[in-house]
Parts: structure tokens; C-alpha cells; sequence
């Protein structure tokens, strides 16, 4: 009891440490996520079908590692520095390798056999492994922190702000380091520029994940009673017998099929339907500037109206203007752009609360089973993010496959550009509308609920440290 009466309270340390955590993660993930695609298919030359079969079986092979992960994190005794955050000391260099690797343009020239299976054992190692390793406790670690609902607001908060920190840098400043202009004023890409911006954002995640990890304290011990090993499928078949992980599972799934498509299928309507990748650019400024506006009022407005509800209403807004785009099929960047922001600004809602609504669940289940598992919710809770990714990424090779691109020219038709222009637009309009529908009918903890629990979970503690 000594320890725990001598922890520092929780404070914007805390919250500043968590927000390092996702810049760290970003500078991997959202590279990949935004130009890994552009990579395979413009420097390497692989087919866009080749691609998406990637990212479905690195899922696949994702439902054990995750899985396994979260077991492990779950099962391990407390250290000086808790449960979590030692992952983060211990992973966060062979995370940053594992991307570098990935966008090596040496081997361009090599043959497409060395090329494909280069392209799946860098990503598997990257994705499946080392970042599964790192980003599992790093999620779960939000549960310990602070037992506060709005202290968990916040986090979420910083965590998404901390992305969009990340997003500046990589989407905004991305495109420009990334394309060069050829005399006909085509975007084209520059194989070897891949490879340095790859090496200069793995030593940023290093720095940044060092920081998380020296900045946050865990102080949310489980409860007498918690701490005893179940086997992996009763652990899985409890948690997937929650509706409110089903809830946010679905809508997570959609989410990520919504917004990576769009993002990864961007780069293209910018640089083959408008030819300009300074817009490329100012679109993914003008996709972080909402979060920041917002930060200050998130807390706030969910404890008025609640984490779910909030979260709703900002993606249904969002899907509805992505939606109109696609009816207006506009020549107009600034248009695309304008509109494009409105739903930006109800998307920010949602990713503002997003990991919030994970320790929720993860609260949800403890009342619910009287075990705490922050390791296997988040697990499967990631696996199912991943899902969506793969999704994302598949959906979005085999729309543009359709759509007649082709990956061994530089430049598209205009047939082929204007069929991609209607991919980025009505297929993540309808699917956001779909993950405010999920929260609204299918996730069931609303404002009341989730009070209710915290109230719950307090008492219980109380009466476990009584009992000792």
C-alpha cells in the first residue's frame, strides 16, 4: 500500500507520455498505410492484385499473433514498471528495423519473384510480429493508467492527437518528399527517396516510443481475485460473448475499411485525377487540423452526451459528405477539398474517443466476468482492426484493378482516373454511415452504462484492498 499512496496522480505527464506512444506507432503505421501501396506498385512494379493477397494473409497469420499477444501480456506478473509498458522499452527497435526494411528500392531491378517474396516476409515481420508485439500492450496500457472516465477521455484525446502529429509529418510533408514533377507535369515517384524517408521515420518511432515509455506510470492493479490463468479459448469465447466488443469490433471493421481505403485511394485521385500532389498535401493538413480544434471539447461534450453517441453522430456526418462528392464528381481540388474537410471534422469525433471506447469495453468486461483481460480485449479489438486494414487495403487494389489501373505506366486515362475518383468517394461514404449506425444499435454502452461500471469496478477494488 506504501508503493501505491507514493505514485504520482495521474497528470498531463501521463497524457503527453500516451501521445508519444501513437506518434511512435504512426511513423510506421501510417507510412504504410498511405504509401506502402504506392511503393509495391510504382517502385517495385508488383500487380495490384499480388498486393491485396499480401495483406489478407498477413491477417490471417494476425488472428494468432494478436491473439497470442494479448494472452501474454495478460498472464505476466507486474514489474517496477508494470505490465505494459516493458514491451514498449523492449520492441519498439525491432519494430523501427522491421519497417526500414520494407521499402528497400534496391531492389527494384531484381526479378518479381525475389521482389514478391521479399514484399511478404518484410511485411509479415513488420506487421504480424514485431508490431503486434509493441502495439497489443500499448493499447491495453490506456485501462491502467487511470481509472477515470474522464481521465481515459483525455488519453484517447492525446492518442489521436498524437496521430495527427504524425500525419502532419508523414501525410502532409509525405507527398512532397515522396513525388517529383516530370516535364509534362506528371507526379512521379523516386524509389531510392523511399528508402532515406523510411530510415529517418524509424528513428523518430524509437525516439518517440522511449518517450511513452519513461513519461507514463501504470496505477490500476487488477483485483484480488483476477490474477488467475485461463486457457486461450475460454478467454476468447468470454470476450466475444460481449455485445459491447461485438459493437465495436463491427464498427472498427468498417471504420478502418472507410478511412485507410479513402486515404490510400486519395494518393491516386490526387495524382491521377488532378495531377497535383501539392493538393495531395493540403488535403491531409486540412485532415488534422479538425483534431486539434477539437481536442479541447471532447472531454467536455462526452460527459454531456456520451463517448458512443458522440461518436455516432460525427461518422454519420462524415459518410453524408463523402457521399455528396461522389454525386458532384467536381474538377475542382478546392471543392474536393472543402467538402472533404466537413467530414473530416464529424470523422475527428469519433477517433477522439475511439480508444476511450475500448477501456470501456475492457471495464464492460470485467463487471461482466469479474476477470480482468485488458490484454485479450485489445488483442481481439486489434485483430479486428487489422481485419479492416487488410480489407482496406485489398478493397482498395481490387477497385483500382477494376478500374483499369495500370501499374506498369506512371500515367492513367482519364477513363481509368475518373472510375477512381468514384472509388475514393461513395464506397467510404457508405461504410462510415455504417460504423454511426453500428455504435447507435448494436454497441450498448451508453453514458449511463458506462458510469454505472466505472461505480462498479471502484467498489470492487475498494473492497479487494479491504480484504488483504
Amino acid at each position: 500500500m506504501k508503493n501505491e499512496k507514493a505514485m504520482r496522480p495521474f497528470g498531463i505527464r501521463d497524457k503527453v507520455g500516451y501521445m508519444f506512444g501513437d506518434f511512435g506507432n504512426d511513423f510506421t503505421f501510417l507510412f504504410a498505410s498511405t504509401f506502402l501501396m504506392i511503393f509495391y506498385t510504382k517502385v517495385l512494379g508488383i500487380g495490384m492484385g499480388m498486393v491485396g493477397t499480401l495483406f489478407l494473409v498477413a491477417r490471417c497469420i494476425d488472428a494468432f499473433t494478436d491473439v497470442t499477444m494479448g494472452q501474454i501480456v495478460d498472464r505476466a506478473k507486474e514489474q517496477k514498471d508494470g505490465r505494459f509498458r516493458p514491451w514498449i522499452r523492449r520492441m519498439c527497435g525491432p519494430v523501427a528495423l522491421a519497417s526500414f526494411l520494407m521499402y528497400q528500392s534496391a531492389l527494384a531491378d531484381a526479378s518479381m519473384t525475389i521482389k514478391v517474396v521479399y514484399m511478404f516476409v518484410t511485411y509479415i515481420l513488420w506487421g504480424s510480429v514485431f508490431y503486434t508485439s509493441i502495439n497489443i500492450p500499448y493499447g491495453s496500457m490506456a485501462s491502467v493508467l487511470s481509472s477515470e472516465s474522464d481521465d481515459r477521455s483525455s488519453l484517447s484525446t492525446f492518442r489521436s492527437v498524437g496521430a495527427s502529429l504524425a500525419s502532419l509529418i508523414v501525410c502532409v510533408a509525405g507527398p512532397m518528399m515522396v513525388y517529383t514533377t516530370d516535364e509534362a507535369g506528371n507526379q512521379i515517384v523516386e524509389g531510392s527517396r523511399f528508402t532515406l524517408i523510411a530510415g529517418i521515420f524509424s528513428v523518430s518511432a524509437v525516439i518517440c516510443y522511449l518517450l511513452c515509455y519513461f513519461m507514463t506510470t501504470e496505477r490500476v492493479k487488477r483485483a484480488a481475485g483476477t490474477e488467475e490463468k485461463t486457457s486461450v479459448v475460454k478467454s476468447l469465447k468470454s470476450a466475444l460473448t460481449s455485445r459491447a466488443l461485438i459493437g465495436i469490433i463491427a464498427a472498427a471493421i468498417l471504420l478502418l475499411l472507410a478511412s485507410l481505403m479513402a486515404q490510400s485511394v486519395n494518393q491516386y485521385v490526387f495524382i491521377d485525377y488532378f495531377k497535383n500532389k501539392t493538393g495531395l498535401s493540403l488535403l491531409s493538413l486540412c485532415a488534422i487540423i479538425p483534431s486539434f480544434l477539437l481536442a479541447p471539447f471532447i472531454v467536455p461534450l462526452s460527459r454531456k452526451f456520451g463517448k458512443r453517441e458522440l461518436g455516432a453522430a460525427g461518422c454519420i456526418v462524415g459518410g453524408l459528405s463523402s457521399v455528396l462528392l461522389f454525386f458532384m464528381h467536381t474538377k475542382s481540388m478546392g471543392l474536393y477539398i472543402a467538402v472533404s474537410v466537413v467530414g473530416y471534422i464529424g470523422f475527428g469525433f469519433f477517433n477522439m474517443i475511439i480508444w476511450a471506447l475500448i477501456t470501456d469495453v475492457i471495464d464492460d468486461q470485467e463487471v461482466r466476468t469479474g476477470k480482468r483481460e485488458d490484454g485479450t480485449v485489445y488483442a481481439v479489438y486489434s485483430f479486428a482492426r487489422k481485419i479492416g486494414q487488410a480489407l482496406a487495403g485489398g478493397m482498395g487494389a481490387w477497385a483500382l484493378g477494376l478500374a483499369g489501373y495500370n501499374s506498369s505506366v506512371q500515367v492513367q486515362t482519364q477513363e481509368v482516373a475518373d472510375k477512381i475518383y468514384g472509388v475514393a468517394t461513395m464506397l467510404p461514404g457508405i461504410l462510415y454511415i455504417g460504423v454511426g449506425l453500428c455504435l447507435l444499435f448494436l454497441y450498448p454502452l451508453s453514458k449511463k452504462k458506462v458510469e454505472e461500471n466505472i461505480l462498479l469496478l471502484k467498489e470492487r477494488r475498494q473492497d479487494g484492498v479491504k480484504g488483504e
